[in-house]
């Protein structure tokens, strides 16, 4: 077969393996071999298509993710259309560095600043992506606590740069040029990595459990608005489900925005569901659009049996300008409270873990598709930081996770007028290495894959290939 037919066939197989591996419902074991196909090509045949062939398949591979982006209501279409093409990209510029690396003899280091590259990338553009970044290369793990668990000392750029860092290893072990111990080291921290997985155990001290209950609709109402008839009628409805839960239930959480009150309404809201929290015994955590003098905000209303409710205003909005954006933490009774779209960043979430909150209620809402990537999101953010998770998500997958990412009880919206989840949910450790330390991970793999280019752009100056030898 000629370089051409090479060619195909790797892109094809990575394209495939791309699409089943990633995603919004992925085989979390065909991450690891995704990248593999098109890096094996990558030192056999010229440099551009070599990162061609990485661009088309790692493109096709996210076809399945196509549509959800293009109707998305969170992810305007330009930058949908970014957000694939320049995942593309970056899986192009990533395969052409471990490409002129390995082609002169750099094994080790192109393995490494490969996925440094990819990994410091995608950290920059969740600083700067008005939505964040979920459903990225450590969400595939999100099912696989044992992989997960390295969240907790790196973040999630430990996972994502180890997902990569595999195939690249691999590759480079096997590429033409590259002898002796530069092919060797790759496949030892190789080994070196999934040993410590293996074996790596934190004692994680056994906190106190508290019984949680997720509601959420089959059919979904933004914002119902409290003082109409049918915001009334809705309000009721909850009353009587949160009146039928089991027994034992300390909190429930329903989704984000599953109310709308002004000064005048809230009241009413407040006054429905302290009668219930009352009679239960429990803390009524909901979702509401709040209008204030101060603005509008999206926030998660926390109402107990007796004191004031505790209000906290989500923190990141999109792009919309149609809310204010809240800069405070918020506890109820040692437990913190966010909203959705929040988890798609670092804060709150680490200040949470720093401040050594052992579990966080998050009203959400969902399109869909989109929920086991975004309920999955959530759950990172509770092993990078300590926490455990309770995510009441309408049009999505209602989840409570421990704070080590085991899911513990989850289910599917839709079908049936309400959707209750309950489960015992082991209060978490907080104050984690990650939440203390922050993004060093991602910053280690930004000096990583600078060292990378610098060496391989030296390399270029000093001694340009002329040669074809190792190529198919």
């Amino acid at each position: 077969m000629n370089k051409l037919g090479w060619a195909v066939v790797a892109t094809a197989g990575s394209a495939v393996l791309f699409f089943f591996g990633t995603g919004l419902d992925p085989v979390p074991e065909l991450a690891w071999v995704a990248p593999l196909p098109v890096l094996l090509l990558a030192p056999r045949v010229p440099g551009v298509a070599a990162m061609a062939a990485a661009f088309v398949a790692y493109l096709a591979g996210s076809a399945g993710s196509w549509s959800y982006f293009w109707h998305s209501l969170a992810v305007p279409r330009p930058a949908a259309i970014a957000i694939l093409g320049g995942s593309a990209l970056l899986f192009a510029l990533a395969t052409g560095l471990f490409r002129l690396l390995v082609r002169r003899g750099h094994g080790f280091l192109a393995a490494l600043a490969a996925p440094a590259l990819w990994t410091v990338a995608l950290y920059g553009v969740s600083l700067l992506n008005p939505t964040g970044v979920m459903g990225t290369l450590m969400t595939t793990q999100a099912d696989r606590p044992s992989v997960l668990r390295l969240a907790a000392l790196t973040g999630g750029w430990g996972v994502e740069f180890l997902v990569l860092f595999v195939p690249a290893a691999v590759a480079a072990a096997l590429a033409p040029g590259v002898r002796g111990l530069s092919r060797l080291a790759g496949l030892v921290g190789v080994a070196a990595a999934v040993g410590g997985l293996v074996f790596w155990s934190t004692p994680v001290p056994a906190g106190p459990s508290t019984r949680v209950a997720l509601v959420a609709p089959g059919e979904s109402r933004w914002a119902a608005d409290v003082a109409t008839p049918a915001g009334q009628a809705l309000l009721r409805s909850y009353v009587d489900q949160i009146g039928r839960l089991p027994d034992g239930v300390q909190a429930v959480v329903l989704p984000e925005a599953a109310f709308a009150v002004d000064q005048a309404a809230r009241p009413r809201l407040v006054e429905a569901f302290t009668e219930v929290a009352r009679t239960r015994s429990l803390d009524v955590v909901t979702g509401v659009v709040d209008t204030t003098p101060d603005g509008r905000f999206n926030s998660a209303l926390a109402i107990s049996p007796s004191g004031p409710p505790v209000e906290y205003r989500k923190w990141h909005n999109g792009d919309s300008p149609n809310f204010s954006s809240g800069t405070q933490l918020a506890h109820l009774a040692g437990i913190g409270l966010m909203v959705c779209m929040d988890v798609n960043f670092a804060d709150p979430s680490s200040e949470y873990g720093e401040a050594g909150t052992g579990l966080v209620l998050i009203p959400a809402s969902d399109e869909d598709v989109d929920g086991w990537v975004h309920s999955r999101t959530a759950l990172i953010r509770g092993v990078e930081n300590g926490f455990s998770v309770a995510w009441s998500a309408v049009r999505g997958t209602p989840m409570l996770s421990d704070a080590q990412g085991h899911v513990l009880a989850e289910a599917r919206t839709g079908g049936s007028p309400f959707t209750v989840v309950v489960a015992d949910v082991p209060i978490g450790p907080g104050k984690t290495p990650y939440a203390r330390f922050g993004d060093w991970f991602a910053w280690l793999c930004g000096l990583v894959a600078l060292t990378g280019l610098v060496v391989g752009a030296r390399r270029a100056s000093l001694s340009p290939v002329t040669t074809n030898a190792g190529q198919l």
